[in-house]
């Protein structure tokens, strides 16, 4: 395109922008921290696990708006670094790097030969969405453990998130409270615990890698569901309906591209941000022609959280436990709200229900942890409960796919 960039920039993309990174700062780095700190990662682990899929994913943004003109923004997947969080013990930290490494090189195949449709239509979204909400709902039971265990500090958190949601306004954002009360009642508690934060620039690290056929099953499928099955169908149908000729193609490599890279350093699968999307090319962000500068903003905004990485990850001496555990909760109850409404709002709700019970039981079969048997259990659930509705919803979906 020929028209000046600068021309695009208006008051409400930037506005947009500044939002995004404030959902990327305050809604996904507690979860960061605490996944970190559950699957016992040393600190140059975590921060350079930090520090990649932020600035993959800052650099690939900058890269597509630039290219296309349009918001499209690259991050990493939510429910798939949650995911990882219930599977701490169960792994080596080299076999789920590993798993992931594979699951990005799917990505791009996928995205290359255009199957990755098929295999959408083929595992249908509520029964993967009833998996995810059993998967993750753990954290809501140690946020409700925590706040009893500890009312001043992670009840003063939820009472901040609990006012941002009454006030409801997107310039208050939820999370931002909850931090921001949290950390006032850690201060008027004196619960900090003295140590020195470390203010030096991340290094990245390249982990052991090791492959297992019980990671792969547990890990690799479904990081490749959730990315494709959440980012290309909801971030890019978001787009879609925004009127922008999204080059699907190509967003979907580069998706699974990033996912390589983070891999390599120990990082998990990117995504097409939905939440960053929905703030992004929404009407409030502006002319439809400038929303790309929106998605420049807040990229640029996320390397200083790639930067930062070191000293975010120090902050786990610092902090209390209750503190993390309550945002890491807070943080996820949008997507599991999001998951239950996928999971149970229309078609296929018993299908979905067999899988979030499975997957609610932690338990390992064949050296398979619950997760996959819980998609296949809906799965089969399904077939012999709601046969008409899992054959509507393949004969759909082949028809979508061509």
């Amino acid at each position: 395109m020929s028209r000046d960039p600068l021309r695009d920039i208006n008051a409400a993309a930037l506005w947009a922008g500044v939002s995004a990174f404030i959902w990327y700062a305050f809604g996904t780095i507690p979860l960061q921290i605490a996944v970190a700190e559950q699957l016992r990662l040393e600190a140059a682990q975590a921060s350079s696990w930090i520090c990649i899929v932020w600035f993959s994913g800052a650099v690939s943004s900058i890269a597509l708006s630039l290219v296309y003109r349009q918001p499209i923004p690259i991050t990493w997947t939510i429910p798939g670094l949650v995911y990882l969080g219930t599977l701490a013990g169960q792994f080596s930290f080299a076999e789920i790097v590993g798993a992931n490494l594979l699951a990005g090189f799917v990505i791009i195949g996928l995205g290359l030969v255009g199957i990755g449709g098929r295999i959408m239509a083929w595992l249908p979204l509520p029964i993967v969405m009833g998996m995810f909400a059993g998967s993750i709902l753990v954290y809501l039971t140690r946020l409700v453990q925590a706040t009893v265990e500890d009312v001043i500090i992670a009840g003063a958190t939820v009472a901040g998130y609990l006012l941002g949601r009454f006030v409801a306004h997107p310039r208050v954002p939820p999370l931002g409270l909850a931090v921001f009360c949290g950390a006032v009642a850690i201060v008027i508690a004196q619960r900090t615990t003295p140590a020195a934060v470390t203010w030096v620039l991340p290094t990245l690290v390249v982990p052991s890698i090791s492959f297992s056929l019980p990671a792969v099953a547990a890990v690799t499928l479904p990081m490749v569901v959730l990315a494709m099955g959440l980012g290309n169908v909801q971030g890019l149908g978001f787009l879609l309906a925004q009127g922008y000729r999204v080059p699907v193609t190509v967003v979907t490599v580069v998706v699974g591209i990033n996912s390589v890279v983070n891999a390599l350093f120990g990082g998990h699968p990117a995504i097409v941000a939905r939440t960053g999307v929905a703030i992004l090319a929404a009407r409030d962000a502006g002319p439809p022609d400038g929303r790309y500068w929106a998605n420049l903003l807040a990229a640029a905004l996320t390397l200083i959280l790639a930067l930062a990485a070191t000293s975010v990850f120090s902050l786990l001496s610092i902090l209390p436990a209750s503190y993390i555990i309550a945002l890491a909760g807070l943080a996820i109850l949008a997507s599991l709200q999001d998951a239950f409404e996928k999971a149970f709002g229309t078609t296929l709700r018993f299908g979905a229900l067999i899988a979030f019970t499975v997957a609610a039981t932690p338990f390992a079969f064949l050296g398979i942890t619950s997760a996959f048997w819980a998609v296949l259990a809906g799965v089969v659930a399904a077939l012999i409960v709601e046969h008409e509705e899992l054959l509507a919803h393949w004969a759909q979906g082949k028809q979508a796919v061509g």
